[in-house]
C-alpha cells in the first residue's frame, strides 16, 4: 500500500537508511556515526574508565611529543633557510665585486695608453681619459701616485734608486712611472716608482 502523498503544510519523511544487518548505515563517505565513534562512558567500570583515561592521556602525550619533535625540526629548517639565504646574499655580492675588480683591471692598460698619449700631447684623449678613469673611481678605482710621499712597500714596487737624504721615515719616492691601482681599498696594482733615500 502507497503512502499518501503529504500536503502543503508537511514536510516529506524520509526513513533512516539501514545497512545490511539493520543497524543505521554511516554517514555519508563512509565515516563512522559519531555515536559508533564514541564508547559508552556510562556504562563502563569504574577500573575500565581509569584504562580508558590513561590510555587517552598517553595518546596525547604521544600526539604532543610528536608536534613538539615536528615543530623543532621545522624551527631547525627555517634557520637553516635564513642561513642560507644569508650566504647566498653574501656570496653573490662577493662574486659580483670579484668581477668588477677583474673588469677594472683590465682596463689598466687602456688607462696606462692614456696616460702615455697625454705625456707626449695628443689631442683628445683627456676628455675620454677623464670620463673612463671617473666612471672607474665612482665604482671604487683608486690611483696611486705617490709623488714626494714616503715608500710604501705596500703600494709601492721600487725599480729605481737614487742616492741621497730620505726623509725620517725612510726613503722618498721621487718620481712615478707607472702610477698604481687599488679597488675598493685593495692593491691590485702597486705604482712602479723611482725612491731616494
Amino acid at each position: 500500500m502507497t503512502e499518501p502523498l503529504p500536503g502543503p503544510d508537511q514536510e516529506p519523511t524520509v526513513p533512516p537508511a539501514e545497512g545490511a544487518d539493520g543497524a543505521p548505515a554511516p554517514a555519508p563517505g563512509g565515516a563512522p556515526t559519531p555515536a559508533a565513534d564514541r564508547p559508552d562512558v556510562d556504562a563502563m567500570a569504574p577500573d575500565d574508565l581509569e584504562s580508558l583515561a590513561t590510555d587517552t592521556l598517553d595518546r596525547l602525550d604521544a600526539v604532543t611529543a610528536e608536534r613538539d619533535d615536528y615543530l623543532d625540526r621545522l624551527r631547525h629548517l627555517q634557520a637553516d633557510f635564513e642561513n642560507f639565504k644569508k650566504r647566498s646574499t653574501r656570496d653573490h655580492h662577493a662574486a659580483a665585486e670579484r668581477a668588477t675588480g677583474r673588469l677594472a683591471e683590465s682596463l689598466l692598460p687602456v688607462l696606462d695608453a692614456c696616460d702615455a698619449a697625454l705625456l707626449h700631447g695628443a689631442d683628445g684623449v683627456e676628455p675620454v681619459f677623464a670620463a673612463l678613469l671617473g666612471v672607474l673611481e665612482k665604482e671604487g678605482l683608486e690611483r696611486i701616485d705617490p709623488l714626494d710621499r714616503a715608500f710604501d712597500p705596500e703600494y709601492h714596487e721600487a725599480v729605481m734608486h737614487e742616492h741621497g737624504e730620505g726623509d725620517a721615515e725612510g726613503p722618498v719616492v721621487v718620481d712615478v712611472l707607472r702610477p698604481g691601482y687599488a679597488w675598493k681599498g685593495k692593491v691590485i696594482r702597486a705604482a712602479m716608482v723611482k725612491v731616494r733615500g
